[in-house]
């Protein structure tokens, strides 16, 4: 494994189970709109806190799958595509509301990981 791609799998990990559990209920200056939390966020956006748990629990699997995926590479692909059409839809949350482009960097930064383990994963590498 390429060490891009494993740094890449341990950023987004890190990252997401940091803004999930940590800073769940934090200001970041990442947030959408003004809100102060990720429920916050989610009403920002018009989607609901069904809607916020059930995309948090799919964030927090691709994550831990890409975790495993270290060990058990055929998680790799899949985990990262998730991953990745999530960022898409976060930055189109972001877009939606009319934040600064500032604020879907971090999405911007975990799309462009994703698909560079997705590039590893389907041999490109």
């Amino acid at each position: 494994m390429d060490y891009a791609v494993l740094i890449a799998k341990i950023i987004i990990f890190i990252s997401i189970i940091n803004v999930w559990f940590i800073r769940f209920n934090k200001s970041t200056p990442w947030r959408g709109g003004e809100a102060k939390s990720m429920k916050e966020e989610f009403e920002t956006y018009g989607l609901s806190s069904n809607m916020m748990y059930f995309i948090g629990g799919l964030k927090v699997l691709a994550a831990t799958l890409l975790i495993v995926s270290i060990w058990v590479y055929y998680l790799a692909l899949p985990a990262a595509v998730t991953m990745a059409v999530l960022m898409l839809g976060a930055i189109s949350m972001h877009l939606k509301v009319g934040d600064a482009p500032k604020r879907s960097l971090p999405a911007f930064i975990f799309l462009i990981l994703s698909l560079v383990i997705i590039a590893e994963a389907l041999g490109y590498f």
